[in-house]
């Protein structure tokens, strides 16, 4: 027979871990919601750039993808590899700009949510596997 103390810390200590159960599902609740926002702003992501000369201006999506181009008439007077290296640079630099802001939206999110091992130590982290999918860090423990 277990007696009344111990019966009564296994309570506690279940009570306690119930509630941190609970909170990590409403907290994955309030992700599901926010993953849909987070969704929603990185497909009306629009970034522009202009090339060193401003004579090529590209809009580029969320993922780098280019959505827009405007060339002015000084670019049309271009020799054809000088307009091609115009065109990259522009390209490259509205592409990073995109990334910036993707990494910014996306992994703002998430930042103050409770994680897998806040509950259970040896858990693996979600932040971790965020970020490793995102490409910031080398592959979860």
């Amino acid at each position: 027979m277990v007696d009344r103390w111990k019966r009564e810390g296994l309570l506690s200590a279940n009570n306690g871990l119930r509630n941190q159960v609970e909170e990590l599902l409403d907290s994955f609740e309030r992700q599901q919601a926010q993953l849909g926002e987070t969704y929603r702003r990185l497909e009306a992501l629009r970034v522009q750039a202009n090339s060193p000369d401003r004579s090529v201006e590209v809009t580029v999506d969320a993922g780098g993808v280019i959505v827009d181009m405007t060339l002015s008439s000084a670019a049309l007077r271009k020799a054809p590899d000088e307009l091609a290296r115009s065109i990259v640079d522009a390209v490259q630099e509205a592409a990073r700009h995109a990334s910036e802001q993707q990494k910014a939206i996306s992994g703002a999110e998430f930042a103050d949510q409770p994680d897998l091992p806040d509950i259970m130590s040896e858990a693996p982290s979600l932040r971790d596997i965020r970020a490793y999918l995102r490409g910031d860090q080398n592959p979860p423990a």
